[in-house]
């Protein structure tokens, strides 16, 4: 279930606040000008391994309406299995605090992941599902964890042809947080 949880950024162990309800993530995150909404995944169930370019058109609808909004120039998929080869290095890119010189855009087509979200003195964690499209704003400090077990499809859409860059802030934030998919063990 989608969740938003806020903790402060020195007290990882103690969740100040908890919500599932659609409408008020939306408003909190409206709020520290990030983007959220849900978008109906009721169509055609898409086959589990349906190519990029099949999730692509599917979605070209949602896809165009944000390029429009935003700029965006290129879209794609990314896939990661329990399975996947490299699941633990992608893991290890993703889980550090870093920002993007540009929107990170995000559409969960299936599965999930939480997004971390350090604004002020607080941390958000966003646990994203199927139908989440999230919009990380340029130069928000944040960090992505798949979970030691990957399971998700995600749209992901750029302004940069080149793609995912991001800027690693080395400050170790994110090691003291509670992991996705993981009991809390405390840093």
């Amino acid at each position: 279930m989608t969740t938003l949880i806020r903790y402060r950024d020195d007290a990882p162990q103690q969740a100040l606040e908890s919500s599932t309800d659609g409408a008020v993530i939306i408003e909190r995150l409206a709020a520290l000008g990030v983007g959220f909404e849900r978008w109906s995944t009721s169509r055609s169930p898409l086959p589990a391994a349906a190519s990029a370019d099949a999730i692509l058109a599917a979605y070209a609808a949602e896809i165009a309406r944000l390029r429009e909004q935003g700029g965006y120039t290129t879209a794609d998929v990314v896939r990661l299995t329990p399975d996947h080869p490299e699941r633990e290095a992608l893991r290890g890119k993703f889980i550090e605090e870093h920002t993007h010189s540009e929107d990170e855009v995000r559409f969960f087509v299936e599965g999930g992941g939480a997004f971390y979200l350090h604004i002020g003195d607080s941390v958000y964690q966003l646990l994203c599902e199927r139908g989440d499209l999230l919009r990380v704003p340029a130069n928000a400090r944040h960090w992505f964890d798949m979970g030691p077990r990957p399971r998700f499809t995600a749209i992901r859409l750029f302004t940069d042809p080149a793609g995912w860059v991001g800027h690693f802030t080395g400050d170790g934030l994110s090691a003291r947080f509670p992991r996705y998919g993981e009991p809390y063990a405390g840093a």
